[in-house]
């Protein structure tokens, strides 16, 4: 029998089912998923410490218009009997930037919105806006850091505030804000973020009432809990929103641009009879109405008088606000007054006392301060008096405009402002574009050129960032004719008011247009003397106009009233309405 041949080939195996490995790679697969799913959902929920910073338990949490701040504070909070006390580093950083301990007076002088506030320390004593009175407890003092009571202090802050001891949360609201609340329509966890799988920071039972922070585009609504905790809930769950509190905006009352002129009169003369004239496109007037008093004790004087109520009566009767000039009446004499009354606290709050006295008694709208010809050491304590005069003027609902100079120069004359400081407690602050070439100068040159305005503007809105909207830039109804002899140095300069420019300059004199200063310019000669002007006009005025419309400025204001030519009204009113 023959034997079979051995095949080089070995036989196949019979196939395993692809079916069935296949199918358990798909469970597997499953399981392993789950798991993983299982275990986020645990270090989400159960393990939140490894996924975010939790609010800490070990102190009391400070909700502050609808955010816990806790980690944020430089000191921890101070509860003693039943006051809570917030360090001033943290009012400084939350309510009030400018709080200030005054060591000469032992005070802490706080502001905030229409209220100026002072604590002597040691006492439990608050004066606020003028007005003493008593509290639980005064300011305190603890690792060299002053504690305000703030709990005692809410009609200075205009705050509610709430301690809930379940939670150990204290909420404050400044009731200026705006608040929703609204009911949830079923028992929700509320999440520490906008996605499902996330911590619960809190639960809430159908119809609970929550406070509606925000809503996103995806249906998540930012909320805060009876208990104080803030967190995630879907916006569908939230039904009966009410606004049980709108946002209270400040309204000055003027639209468009502010097209302000000063009304200057001395205390030798009456305020000007304007009865049955108006000033074309005009919307408020500065007449110069007070002034400090040489006497040195916050003294105001005042020029008011029969003629300055019927200007009042004039200005209101065509619809012009009235901003009253405050001024320093800047000299060698009143620049030390105006020194020993920014050093104290109590001159301070007297002038503040009597000028606003004042302004609630004539019935005008708002205060210009026009303080001038300070000692530059004295920047710091001008501001201060701008910082305590502010909410006091609001409070009556008048509006703080001041006066400043061009960022570089004279150290009594530029150097004495903090501009970026000034212009963040008031309403405007007045850029007089005007003197590049004044009284004092060397050499001839021009009152107010185009190219140094421009300069000088950006400094402000760049170098000292401040915003263009609170900007007003001031520009002169005058020029300067100066005189050379012969040798060129200059011997004279005396002021030429824009009505007058023309009787001034020979007719036979022709005028160049300088494209720099954006000026007409005269130059000629008589009985041995060059005689040099830079000269305001329509066309001046218009390019320095353009550069309040190019930088969407506040308005413009004009020293002053009567120099001007007559047709200028017009030109102003045209290019501020572009």
């Amino acid at each position: 029998m023959e034997k079979k041949k051995a095949s080089r080939f070995k036989e196949k195996e019979p196939k395993k089912s692809k079916i069935k490995i296949n199918k358990f790679k798909f469970i597997r697969s499953i399981v392993i998923v789950l798991i993983a799913l299982a275990l986020v959902a645990f270090i989400l929920n159960v393990a939140p410490d490894f996924m975010m910073e939790k609010e800490p338990a070990d102190k009391t949490n400070l909700v502050i218009n609808n955010n816990n701040i806790t980690n944020s504070l430089k000191r921890d909070l101070i509860i003693r009997d039943n006051i809570i006390y917030i360090s001033q580093p943290d009012i400084a950083n939350f309510f009030d930037k400018d709080i200030y301990y005054d060591e000469k007076a032992n005070l802490l002088i706080t502001t905030y919105d229409k209220k100026l506030a002072s604590i002597e320390l040691g006492t439990n004593e608050i004066t606020v806006n003028g007005t003493e009175k008593t509290i639980a407890g005064g300011v305190i003092i603890e690792n060299d850091t002053r504690y305000i009571p703030f709990s005692e202090m809410l009609d200075v802050y205009n705050v509610e505030i709430e301690k809930i001891d379940e939670t150990n949360i204290i909420t404050v609201d400044s009731l200026d804000r705006e608040q929703i609340k609204a009911d949830t329509t079923k028992n929700l966890s509320v999440k520490s973020k906008t996605k499902t799988l996330s911590r619960t920071v809190d639960k809430v039972e159908k119809g609970e009432k929550v406070i509606v922070i925000s809503t996103d585009e995806d249906g998540w609504s930012n909320i805060r809990t009876e208990r104080g905790k803030i967190g995630y809930v879907k916006d569908k769950y939230l039904a009966n929103k009410i606004t049980v509190r709108e946002k209270l905006e400040s309204e000055i009352g003027i639209e468009g641009k502010i097209n302000m002129v000063w009304d200057y009169y001395s205390e030798y003369v009456s305020a000007p009879d304007r009865t049955g004239t108006t000033i074309e496109g005009v919307n408020v007037v500065s007449p110069a109405f007070f002034e400090l008093e040489e006497s040195g004790n916050g003294d105001i004087l005042d020029k008011v008088g029969t003629s300055g109520r019927r200007y009042i009566e004039w200005a209101k009767e065509n619809g012009y606000q009235v901003w009253a000039m405050f001024s320093n009446n800047a000299s060698d004499s009143m620049i030390k007054v105006t020194s020993e009354i920014m050093n104290d606290y109590y001159l301070r709050k007297e002038t503040i006392d009597n000028l606003i006295e004042l302004a609630v008694q004539y019935n005008i709208d708002g205060i210009n301060v026009d303080f001038e010809y300070m000692y530059e050491e004295d920047k710091d304590l001008f501001s201060r008096f701008i910082i305590e005069l502010q909410p006091r003027l609001k409070e009556v609902g008048m509006v703080l405009s001041v006066d400043v100079t061009a960022p570089d120069g004279a150290p009594n004359w530029s150097m004495c402002y903090d501009r970026n400081n000034i212009a963040s407690n008031c309403d405007y602050i007045v850029f007089m574009g005007y003197d590049q070439y004044g009284n004092s100068s060397t050499k001839a040159g021009t009152t107010a050129g185009y190219d140094w305005i421009k300069v000088n503007l950006n400094k402000f809105l760049e170098t000292e960032d401040i915003d263009e909207s609170k900007i007003i830039l001031g520009l002169p109804f005058f020029t300067r004719i100066w005189q050379e002899n012969s040798s060129g140095e200059l011997v004279d300069n005396d002021v030429v008011d824009m009505q007058n420019i023309d009787e001034v300059i020979p007719s036979s004199v022709e005028k160049v247009w300088l494209d720099d200063v954006k000026q007409n310019y005269v130059e000629y000669s008589r009985n041995g003397y060059t005689y040099k002007m830079w000269i305001e006009d329509e066309e001046s005025m218009r390019a320095k106009l353009s550069l309040v419309t190019e930088n969407e400025l506040a308005g413009v204001a004009f020293w002053a009233k009567g120099r001007e030519s007559e047709s200028i009204w017009s030109v102003i009113n045209e290019e501020l309405n572009k």
